[in-house]
C-alpha cells in the first residue's frame, strides 16, 4: 500500500478523472459555512485550501465569495484555472498558506482536511483569518446506510476521510474551541463512465499496482451493471460540514 504522503499527492496525474468523477458540493451546505459572515453585508474573502480542480471553488464563487485557491499540486491548479476563471491560484498547503495575516474571512477545506496536520493547519488558518472568521471543513461521503453502497466501499477500500467522519468528525484544535456540524442527504445521477471515474479518482486506486487497479475497476463496473443496468445510477451521498469560529 502507498504511504499517506504518496496518496495525498496522487491526484494531479489524474486531474481530468477527478473532475469527472467527484461530485459538486450542495449550494446550501456552502451557504451554511458562510452564514456567520453574511451579517456584515460585504464581499466575503475565502481561501479554498486543497482546492484541487475547483469543485468547492465554483460553489463558493456562485455564493458570491471572493476566492483565492490554494493547492500543492500544479496539475490540479492548471485544471482549476480552466474551470473557474479569474480566481487567483497559489501553490501551498494547509500548514503553509501563502497569505498575509488576518487577510481572509473564511478558510475552507473541501475533501482535504484529512490530509493535513490538524494542529499546524488550525494554527495556520487562525493566522490568515481575521477575528470572527470561519474555518469551514466539508466532505461529500457516500451514504453507507445503503447496502449496495457498502458493497461498493468494500470493493474500493475505505479512506481516511470516511473513517474520520464515521468516528464523529474532525476534532477541533487550538484556537478553535468547537465545531458546529450539519449534514445534507442527496443523490448524484451517474453514467457508467462517471461512476468508474469516481472510483478511479480515489487515492487508494490511483496508487495501487496496475493489476489491482484493473481488478477493482472491473468489480466496480460489475456492481454498476447490477444496480443500474443500462440506465444511470443514483449514488446517495451525505455532505458533512463543520464550522468553527476564530476567537
Amino acid at each position: 500500500m502507498a504511504s499517506r504522503e504518496e496518496m495525498s499527492t496522487s491526484f494531479g496525474a489524474a486531474a481530468g478523472v477527478y473532475e469527472s468523477g467527484r461530485p459538486e458540493y450542495p449550494r446550501e451546505a456552502v451557504e451554511w459555512l458562510l452564514e456567520p459572515l453574511r451579517a456584515e453585508q460585504r464581499a466575503i474573502r475565502v481561501a479554498d485550501v486543497g482546492a484541487g480542480t475547483g469543485k468547492l471553488t465554483r460553489t463558493l464563487v456562485e455564493a458570491g465569495a471572493e476566492v483565492v485557491a490554494i493547492d500543492p499540486d500544479p496539475d490540479m491548479l492548471t485544471t482549476l484555472r480552466g474551470n473557474v476563471r479569474a480566481v487567483p491560484t497559489f501553490a501551498g498547503t494547509g500548514e503553509r498558506m501563502p497569505l498575509p495575516d488576518a487577510s481572509v474571512d473564511a478558510v475552507a477545506f473541501g475533501q482535504a482536511w484529512h490530509w493535513v496536520d490538524p494542529v499546524a493547519a488550525s494554527a495556520e488558518a487562525a493566522r490568515v483569518l481575521r477575528p470572527g472568521g470561519v474555518l469551514g471543513l466539508i466532505w461529500n461521503v457516500r451514504d453507507e446506510r445503503v447496502e449496495w453502497v457498502r458493497r461498493l466501499t468494500a470493493i474500493m477500500h475505505g479512506s481516511a476521510a470516511e473513517t474520520m467522519i464515521a468516528e464523529g468528525g474532525p476534532a477541533p484544535r487550538h484556537p478553535f474551541d468547537s465545531f458546529d456540524r450539519r449534514t445534507w442527504d442527496w443523490k448524484r445521477p451517474l453514467t457508467k463512465h462517471a461512476f468508474l471515474d469516481m472510483a478511479a479518482s480515489r487515492s487508494y486506486i490511483l496508487t495501487a499496482p496496475e493489476d489491482e487497479r484493473t481488478r477493482i475497476l472491473h468489480e466496480v463496473g460489475e456492481l454498476y451493471d447490477e444496480v443500474g443496468g443500462d440506465g444511470e445510477v443514483a449514488l446517495p451521498y451525505r455532505t458533512e460540514a463543520f464550522r468553527g469560529i476564530r476567537p
